[in-house]
């Protein structure tokens, strides 16, 4: 938990591998690093994705050429991450750009988040916050209610990203969310995803299915902030 969040993780370790290759570029060293990296987070899709990237590219070189390869592939990775967030922000903002449409003038739009999918864990702007912060520099009215997400209150990190950003937010316990749509109080659930399948299914973290559920019952919009590192792609997919 020292380095936390998929997209942060992904990058740390490419860094790591570059560590390692400035120690020793030998094959013997190149395997067990990843061997030794892979082993920290196996939950988290883009450490193997990024451990993999590494091992393929580094394997075909030259062992004294791997040390500066390993450092340009790590920046190259880490730059990826922070365009990859930015445009999840653009897609993001449309979004709220229609709900701050259909309210009166200087209404805030109302958004609930789950756990923290902000800059500090990824390499910059964040996944579920980047709209966030996309539609704040564009001038539209935010209020944001944070969950708390125990057991480990990573809705913390949230409410301290968007305080230090300017963002209006309120800090809540995980069971008032649902209390809030219940009585009006959101216009959108956004949360980041741990996994999400070819089918658009989506594993985040625990109380992410009851918010979900939530969301449906009281037909507000569910979405979950994904990259696709192999893809390069950035999209938006619900289960709500």
């Amino acid at each position: 938990m020292h380095v936390r969040g998929a997209p942060l993780i992904g990058a740390t370790a490419a860094y790591g591998m570059a560590l390692a290759m400035r120690l020793d570029p030998s094959d013997a060293a190149l395997n067990s690093a990843w061997e030794v990296l892979n082993a920290t987070r196996p939950t988290a899709i883009n450490l193997k994705w990024a451990l993999d990237r590494c091992r393929q590219v580094l394997t075909v070189l030259p062992a004294d050429q791997r040390g500066a390869a390993a450092l340009v592939l790590a920046h190259e990775i880490a730059a990826e991450d922070v365009e990859i967030n930015r445009r999840i922000g653009l897609h993001g903002l449309q979004l709220i750009k229609e709900i701050a449409a259909q309210k009166s003038q200087g209404s805030p739009v109302r958004i609930l988040t789950h756990c923290n999918a902000g800059w500090i864990a990824t390499v910059d702007w964040g996944t579920a916050t980047s709209p966030m912060y996309q539609a704040h520099e564009a001038g539209i009215p935010l209020h944001v209610w944070v969950d708390e997400t125990r057991p480990r209150n990573q809705g913390a990190l949230t409410a301290w990203e968007l305080g230090s950003h300017g963002i209006s937010h309120s800090y809540i316990t995980d069971n008032a969310g649902g209390h809030l749509m219940q009585h009006g109080e959101v216009d959108i659930v956004i949360t980041g995803t741990d996994r999400t399948t070819r089918q658009g299914d989506v594993c985040n973290k625990i109380g992410t299915y009851l918010k979900a559920l939530a969301a449906k019952d009281n037909d507000i919009p569910f979405l979950c902030s994904t990259a696709v590192p192999d893809h390069r792609l950035d999209r938006y997919c619900g289960p709500g």
